[in-house]
């Protein structure tokens, strides 16, 4: 297998018990589950339905805060925004909607499939944990780079691994069935690079800012 985002070489990594084949670069630090192993569109919608959360979920509401207040505010604190992949519940445009001064559109392929962004720039974009749904990093973060203004913020927020084999094989944020791509700040700054764009914040965790530069 070459990476799919920087074509070096890379080397399985198989996760006892479940039998289900990774592929790490040691170049970039990408990580992208066999794909054999992906589930359907239709097992994925399944599976997402199940999911819980809601404007009601403080812990949840405050992550997204969290999330606004470190990664979007100090860069941008209006004009049109656009989140993609915004779930089964978009609770974090119904934040922004209520607190915050953005002119709003979501979209995700399952919940909201109207692409109401297509021909439509933003100045900011947010995608909270997406990107490890994605199967192309490459074209995914080019369509959202393709989408801002001049100078516009994309922030997503995805956990990042700790690039070291044993700890990934034991993590269990890949027993997900529907998270397939893994990375670090290293990975996300090669990704910037072939999309026009620049890491303008990050901590080091799960939240990382970019700014197009043209």
């Amino acid at each position: 297998m070459t990476c799919k985002i920087c074509n070096s070489r890379t080397r399985s990594l198989l996760v006892p018990n479940f039998e289900i084949t990774y592929y790490k670069c040691d170049q970039c630090q990408y990580i992208s589950m066999d794909g054999s192993k992906k589930v359907t569109f239709k097992e994925e919608r399944h599976l997402y339905d199940r999911h819980e959360n809601s404007i009601e979920n403080e812990g949840y509401v405050n992550m997204f805060k969290n999330f606004l207040d470190t990664g979007v505010l100090p860069f941008k604190s209006s004009g049109s925004l656009l989140d993609y992949g915004s779930g089964p519940e978009p609770v974090l445009i119904e934040i922004i909607k209520r607190d915050y001064t953005f002119s709003t559109d979501h979209y995700d392929p399952h919940y909201a499939p109207e692409k109401k962004f297509e021909n439509k720039p933003y100045d900011v974009i947010v995608s909270t944990e997406v990107i490890e749904h994605v199967d192309d990093p490459v074209t995914f973060m080019k369509t959202l780079s393709d989408l801002l203004t001049s100078g516009g913020i994309l922030s997503i927020m995805t956990l990042f691994h700790s690039n070291k084999d044993a700890e990934f094989l034991k993590w269990w944020y890949h027993r997900d069935e529907t998270h397939i791509s893994f990375f670090t700040e290293k990975t996300l700054r090669v990704l910037a690079h072939m999309t026009s764009m620049e890491i303008i914040y990050t901590d080091g965790k799960r939240i990382t800012s970019f700014r197009k530069m043209t």
